[in-house]
């Protein structure tokens, strides 16, 4: 038999000696009085006034000696010791005590506040009740977990065991939070628009496709926060709309994408792109000092304060300034040329791919803050046009050598927007598929007229650059394989 084993056979005595003793291993209660986090608040109060407290949580460190044992409790909002006394708890709680629990065990203890002769805040345990067993040996908090994908596949150890990473998720709540509050403050109404779809919009990317049975159709997880949909809202009277929530990109993982992620957007009726730059610049400097404490950042080998001028890039000028190419009168083939030429990969050879391949290469070398303007039509079949033609009111934040989000002046001209989708079906027919699916019925709304809107989206990988990690470690449960 392994060590494995033994120890779980061990754990499996214990149960069976708590049902020996009347005692349900695991009851659907706990009676607590107080937090961890409220006992430590309010100690010295506790400790003059030696109220009992009860609190509860998991066992991180069990030691025994002699007559004494400590107990190390962690229930999410603190960690204290217990501190188990022959004397105060009696022999037969003691005991019990010792031979049914072990470290990784959920117990509750009650007592009131203590300091040990080392100084330490503690519960002085005269009661305690067993609040569930473990079956399996948490692994120590000072090793932890250190295989990667270990950690994602049993987060709830990884949570367990490293402090960081549970303040990390703090931080990531506190940053949707501050984002919702900044937007009620401004008057945005917050809504919820269909994840099921009929076509996917508001966006350019692969869908994850799923059956409707009651209407015996195929329908798609949305890709993008309800664009076309809020903008319905805009021509149905509403000037300001925003939706914090989940989309689903049928799509490669790397360190900046997921399959599924969080998402916020927002429009704004009456306002242009140079509104929504001047009200996204401000957002982002609010959640870098409010979550973050600062808002001077490095990630992936860039340095940017989000409090400097926010410099604007223009498109083509940058990518004519890095390559040499203008993407709006090179031939494709001269595109290509200068793809193989700096030994860029690409996937598809359409202009607007081959666009947006170059443009990739070139925005890594841009540290930030700045705003991305002046794209081609081709890549912004929702944005309208400047007056060159050629050109959109579209804007793009930029840190660490990427976007990190997205807006635009909303396109609301309906015989525009439905030759801009006549474009992305060609190019869904040519086997990008990719392209924005045509939503012949969001044209039809545009017919009957919607106001100059102000569209801007942005999701969890900015949260990712201001923490300085992959969007992969900063999702509490990233998407895994099954183990075989």
């Amino acid at each position: 038999m392994s060590n494995i084993d033994d120890l779980r056979a061990d754990r499996e005595k214990k149960i069976s000696r708590l049902q020996e003793l009347g005692i349900n291993p695991y009851p659907s209660k706990v009676a607590l009085t107080h937090t961890v986090g409220a006992v430590l608040a309010a100690f010295d109060a506790l400790n003059e006034s030696q109220e009992s407290v009860t609190i509860a949580g998991r066992i991180m460190a069990f030691r025994e000696h002699g007559a004494l044992a400590f107990i190390d409790v962690l229930d999410g909002t603190g960690k204290i010791q217990g501190f188990c006394s022959k004397q105060e708890m009696g022999d037969e709680k003691f005991d019990a005590l010792l031979e049914t629990m072990s470290t990784g065990d959920f117990v509750a203890l009650s007592g009131p506040a203590y300091i040990t002769k080392r100084g330490t805040q503690a519960v002085l345990v005269k009661d305690w009740q067993v609040a569930g067993k473990a079956l399996q040996n948490i692994p120590t908090e000072h090793f932890g977990l250190k295989d990667e994908d270990e950690r994602y596949r049993k987060r709830y150890l990884d949570l367990l065991l490293n402090n960081e990473q549970r303040d990390l998720f703090i931080k990531k709540a506190k940053f949707w939070d501050v984002t919702r509050a900044y937007m009620k403050r401004h008057g945005f109404l917050e809504v919820e628009t269909p994840m099921l779809e009929v076509t996917t919009g508001g966006a350019e990317a692969r869908p994850f496709i799923t059956h409707h049975n009651d209407f015996d159709m195929e329908v798609y997880l949305r890709i993008s926060v309800g664009e076309l949909w809020q903008k319905r809202l805009m021509a149905g009277g509403f000037a300001k709309t925003f939706e914090i929530g989940r989309v689903f990109r049928n799509e490669g993982t790397s360190p900046e994408h997921a399959q599924e992620f969080t998402n916020m957007e927002f429009y704004w009726a009456y306002a242009d792109y140079r509104d929504g730059m001047k009200f996204v610049r401000d957002l982002y400097i609010e959640l870098a000092q409010e979550v973050f404490g600062t808002t001077k950042f490095e990630a992936r080998g860039h340095s940017f304060d989000l409090a400097d001028e926010w410099r604007e890039v223009d498109y083509v000028q940058e990518i004519i300034t890095q390559t040499g190419v203008d993407i709006l009168s090179a031939s494709e083939e001269e595109m290509k040329a200068k793809l193989a030429e700096l030994g860029v990969q690409y996937d598809g050879e359409n202009r607007e791919r081959l666009t947006d391949t170059l443009w990739k290469y070139c925005r890594k070398n841009i540290s930030g803050p700045a705003f991305l303007i002046n794209h081609p039509k081709l890549v912004a079949p929702l944005a309208k046009s400047r007056p060159d033609g050629q050109t959109v009111e579209m804007f793009q934040p930029i840190i660490a050598g990427s976007e990190v989000g997205k807006g635009y002046s909303e396109l609301n001209d309906p015989i525009d927007q439905r030759q801009r989708f006549a474009i992305q079906q060609e190019l869904l027919d040519s086997g990008d598929d990719e392209a924005m699916m045509p939503d012949l019925e969001f044209v039809e709304m545009l017919e009957y007229g919607m106001p100059p809107t102000c569209g801007f989206g942005f999701g969890e990988r900015l949260f990712a650059f201001l923490a300085g990690m992959t969007l992969r470690e900063t999702q509490m449960f990233p998407l895994m394989r099954p183990k075989e």
